[in-house]
């Protein structure tokens, strides 16, 4: 999903209103005024959010400013007598991360897999460094956390969504159960809680022209929850050595530790995203692929299992 700075890089500056792609699109905008790019986003009603979501958007990315690149908000403005909630940040010029990396895994390059995976598990070992009292969602205005079944731990989100698993035998669930009860008793020996974003892969950081990390956006589905879950999120599909070793030292260098440790925390964390992915409305390319590990995790009873 796409929200405030996305494929600037092939969006055309001259326009002086112009939706941007991706999962919100129709209701996020590049816009010029006095000269400057910013970035509009429409909290339209009918969709479904929370009411304070443009709220808690704006004061997440004040939050986070200064500990890891995020779009300055400008503006923000609650629903108001019929006008729907409104954002507006800076426009953030760069490459979408996922293009970056999809060209440099077809290229075998190397050397762009290990920058880019160090940057990108440094900014997540920074917002795992970011504590909270509990786990949950957050809430406006002052991002107080709200207990919430949806962020709860990883064995009771699986077991809550097992019968969703459309064409999956009474043994495949048994299996992936069971594999959910190793993850809960591995995550239970570091049981703190921190401020996750939630969708943390390639397609929501954009990169400076130098490689680095210009500004990491979309926090639709942060929350308060594991310190690996945004780990597991880079490591979920793209299982590239070069990739993996270099997030997992982007992490280890912010957070200190063993990278298999935190290899394996990360995928026990990510089982229930997996899972989540797996029950979305099939024919989706992300939908169908989740399905695919899931089923292979759950056939082998190893998290780290792939097709």
């Amino acid at each position: 999903m796409t929200d405030l700075a996305s494929t600037s890089h092939s969006l055309d500056p001259d326009l002086p209103w112009q939706p941007l792609p991706g999962g919100w699109s129709g209701e996020t905008f590049l816009s010029r005024t006095g000269g400057e790019a910013h970035v509009v986003r429409i909290y339209a009603p009918e969709r479904p959010r929370r009411p304070d979501a443009a709220e808690v958007d704006a004061a997440l990315s004040r939050l986070v400013g200064g500990l890891v690149p995020v779009p300055r908000v400008v503006e923000q403005r609650p629903a108001k007598d019929g006008h729907p909630a409104l954002m507006v940040t800076e426009f953030v010029p760069g490459r979408r991360a996922d293009d970056v990396l999809r060209a440099a895994l077809d290229a075998d390059d190397v050397a762009t897999l290990d920058s880019v995976g160090r940057a990108l598990g440094a900014v997540a070992g920074r917002l795992a460094g970011m504590p909270t009292l509990r786990r949950g969602r957050f809430s406006a205005p002052d991002l107080v956390v709200v207990a919430d079944p949806a962020h709860g731990d990883v064995h009771a989100r699986v077991t809550r969504r097992l019968g969703e698993l459309r064409g999956w035998s009474e043994s495949e669930l048994d299996a992936l159960e069971r594999v959910a009860e190793r993850a809960q008793d591995l995550l239970d020996e570091e049981p703190r809680t921190c401020l996750v974003h939630g969708d943390l892969n390639p397609k929501n950081v954009v990169l400076a022209g130098d490689g680095s990390v210009a500004a990491v956006v979309d926090w639709e589905y942060a929350h308060a929850g594991s310190p690996h879950e945004d780990l597991g999120d880079l490591l979920r599909f793209d299982r590239h050595p070069a990739w993996e070793q270099a997030v997992l030292h982007g992490w280890t260098r912010e957070r200190g530790g063993d990278p298999a440790l935190a290899r394996d925390l990360a995928r026990a964390s990510d089982l229930a995203a997996l899972v989540e992915l797996t029950v979305r409305p099939g024919g989706n390319l992300v939908v169908d692929l989740a399905e695919v590990f899931l089923r292979e995790i759950a056939r082998t009873g190893d998290w780290h299992a792939h097709p």
